[in-house]
């Protein structure tokens, strides 16, 4: 049956299980103990206006799109968080973590107020909370607020994400506040004021490493071992309460998850441990990217410039190092560190299986095995020396590239190429051979590895024109981008949308250069 905004009633199935806060000041920043949620509500906004709306996701969760003024005024009230949680609890959680590789403390949501839960078309429990709502207990002397710049960078990728067959978070509604928010984009005493928003975001849960990290920090062993009893229960039933076993897959899952970014071209940016999910899903888009040129130690987060810890290449060592923390904070629970480390150990090669049957689909190869990992690096090599778009270049294996030889092989290359010089000997040599060497080995006809490689996804310089657009309050531009990246393997209908990045794109704020603020 699908439920209206009139009709839809939430379950507190998370916040009545666990240790509750239930503070008397919900707004006042504080340090929280023994608990993994404060109770605090959505704070007031001053006009909410439904801005765009993932009819997907809504089918997902069985809820009726808005089909009128009267149904999008009151879903922008709602998705605002102006009206609570009918039948729910509105809570803030509580979490720690490890931030570009030290430990913060006590985290939280500073800015995300959940909602409830639904059960979705499947009859799968999703949550769903509001970011941007407002403080909590947990924002450290911030607004609570997102501005709309953000809000659309995430909107739009959690449902690109979704059709793209990552696990990740879902996005609901995106909802305009009515009010200006300050923001320093680059922390550089250059402030402005930008359009507030809330993204309405739903996943089966929210809970992420840090929730863990901080109970095992301050020694509360007894909320840790609910939580985790919990987090077994409701997602790993089949672990049978074995945290060994829960926490290996939990590394299996986050392996594939790593697989999947790394296929893709997709740089999340800021891999701290209180933004991986437990789940092994995509979660917190913040300052992320996607490869145009190959550039393995790229990184889109200017906070992350000098380090460069977050990096494409360094993810999956990065996410394995984030599950390390987890398995430390899991050991107060009993397990025998023997085989925590033992699953952290098998990180790698679940990784490494996931990559090389990714990149077999992407090539169109019955299979890619470790004895040829030197050829694959080779076309990697190929592809960083000739400044080759990641996307467009694989995309092009069902097309120009699928029988190039000689001059007409370069000249397809060249037309996904970012570089400013001429061919080199050793560049030409290197793309003949590799070429003819894929075109021996290619096991299905080129029509078919368009399934694999997308035609279009979410650069950040196409993001860049759809908020540039929003915010002079014109939403055609995101509606002509999310409806592309809804149907990312088919070629749009719009060749601009999956064209090489503009040179205007390339070293321009918002595009090549993010941070975390929002």
């Amino acid at each position: 049956m699908t439920a209206t905004t009139d009709t839809l009633r939430f379950a507190t199935r998370f916040w009545e299980a666990l240790p509750q806060d239930l503070p008397e000041a919900p707004r006042q920043p504080r340090q929280v103990a023994q608990a993994c949620a404060s109770a605090v509500d959505p704070e007031p906004m001053p006009a909410p206006e439904l801005l765009a709306w993932s009819a997907d996701c809504a089918a997902q969760l069985g809820l009726a799109d808005p089909a009128d003024a009267p149904e999008r005024e009151a879903a922008a009230q709602l998705w605002a968080g102006q009206r609570g949680a009918p039948g729910g609890q509105c809570y803030a959680l509580r979490y720690g973590g490890h931030q570009f590789g030290n430990w913060a403390g006590q985290l939280g949501d500073g800015r995300v107020i959940n909602l409830g839960e639904l059960r979705d078309a499947q009859g799968v429990w999703q949550t769903l909370q509001l970011k941007g709502a407002g403080r909590t207990p947990y924002s450290r002397g911030a607004d609570g607020r997102a501005v709309l710049r953000s809000s659309i960078r995430e909107y739009v990728l959690s449902e690109a994400m979704a059709a793209l067959g990552v696990p990740t978070s879902r996005a609901l509604a995106l909802v305009g506040s009515g009010e200006q928010v300050e923001r320093d984009m680059f922390y550089d005493g250059r402030p402005r004021l930008e359009p507030g928003a809330i993204v309405t975001r739903v996943a089966p849960s929210f809970v992420r490493l840090g929730n863990f990290e901080i109970h095992a920090a301050l020694e509360e062993t007894d909320t840790l071992r609910r939580l985790c009893d919990y987090v077994m229960a409701e997602h790993y039933p089949e672990q049978g309460g074995d945290v060994v076993g829960f926490y290996a897959e939990v590394c299996r899952r986050t392996a594939r998850l790593l697989a999947d970014w790394m296929s893709l071209g997709f740089v999340h940016g800021v891999m701290n441990t209180d933004n991986l999910s437990i789940l092994g899903l995509t979660i917190d888009y913040g300052p992320f990217g996607w490869l145009e040129p190959l550039e393995p130690d790229w990184t889109p987060n200017t906070t992350d410039a000098q380090q460069r810890r977050y990096c494409y290449a360094r993810q999956p060592q990065i996410a394995q190092w984030n599950l390390g923390c987890l398995g430390a904070a899991l050991m107060p629970l009993g397990p025998p560190r023997a085989e925590l480390e033992q699953a952290l150990r098998a990180f790698h090669a679940e990784y490494n299986a996931a990559f090389r049957a990714r990149m077999a689909a992407k090539l169109g190869l019955e299979a890619i095995g470790a004895e040829d990992e030197d050829w694959l690096q080779q076309l990697f090599a190929l592809m960083q020396a000739r400044a080759l778009d990641f996307s467009r270049t694989f995309r092009a294996l069902s097309g120009p590239l699928a029988q190039a030889q000689g001059e007409a092989l370069l000249a397809a290359l060249d037309a996904h190429s970012y570089a400013e010089s001429d061919w080199t000997p050793q560049q030409r040599a290197l793309a003949e051979q590799w070429f003819a060497g894929w075109h021996a080995r290619r096991r299905v006809a080129p029509e078919a590895l368009r399934a694999h490689n997308p035609a279009v996804v979410p650069r950040n310089w196409l993001l860049a024109e759809a908020i540039e657009a929003a915010e002079a309050g014109d939403m055609s531009v995101l509606e002509r981008l999310q409806a592309a990246l809804a149907r990312p393997f088919e070629d749009p209908a719009d060749a601009h949308l999956a064209g090489l990045r503009p040179d205007w794109a390339r070293d321009k704020a918002g595009c090549s250069q993010l941070s975390c603020s929002s």
